[in-house]
């Protein structure tokens, strides 16, 4: 996948949760892994024609692979003011 297609796959309104590009990359990253093991893809998408980046990546943005994200306890919170 081009940088290009990266990009305005990206510009689309992703959720609320994901709130960095990196995020939405990490999580397509690991969909794929479990589309490439056998998963079923969660959207209606030919499988045969599209890799199991593409489909993750479209899974994550529209909303059908849940996640959660946890704290680091040593991280410390920023204030903004």
């Amino acid at each position: 996948m081009s940088e290009q297609e990266l990009d305005e796959l990206t510009d689309q309104a992703p959720p609320p949760e994901i709130d960095s590009k990196y995020r939405l990359i990490i999580l397509a990253a690991k969909r794929s892994k479990q589309l490439q093991r056998g998963a079923r893809p969660r959207i209606e998408i030919d499988a045969l024609k599209h890799k199991p980046t593409r489909i993750a990546l479209e899974e994550v943005i529209q909303g059908r692979v849940k996640f959660h994200m946890i704290a680091d306890p040593d991280e410390v919170p920023v204030e903004m003011a």
